[in-house]
């Protein structure tokens, strides 16, 4: 279990790192790691709490981490 958090760490800085780095999003290289390990871990913990699994561990770092990403910028973003 110890070295699933490890994994989740490590996909969600690559997938916020990839995300920054193919133009998906404009926070920044490290906003953007913070964000989707941030997420991740939220999601990880959830998962151990209520048993909440969408599929493997590595898929559901992936997913949280997107999902991590569209939702805290664009809910900080300002409206114009």
């Amino acid at each position: 279990m110890f070295l699933q958090l490890f994994g989740t760490v490590v996909i969600a800085g690559i997938v916020g790192y990839a995300s920054e780095r193919s133009g998906f999003t404009r926070n920044g290289y490290l906003q953007s790691i913070i964000i989707c390990v941030g997420g991740a871990f939220l999601f990880y913990f959830v998962r151990i709490m209520f048993g909440l699994r969408i599929g493997t561990p590595g898929l559901d770092a992936i997913i949280s981490s997107v999902g991590a990403l569209i939702i805290v910028p664009t809910h900080w973003r300002k409206r114009r």
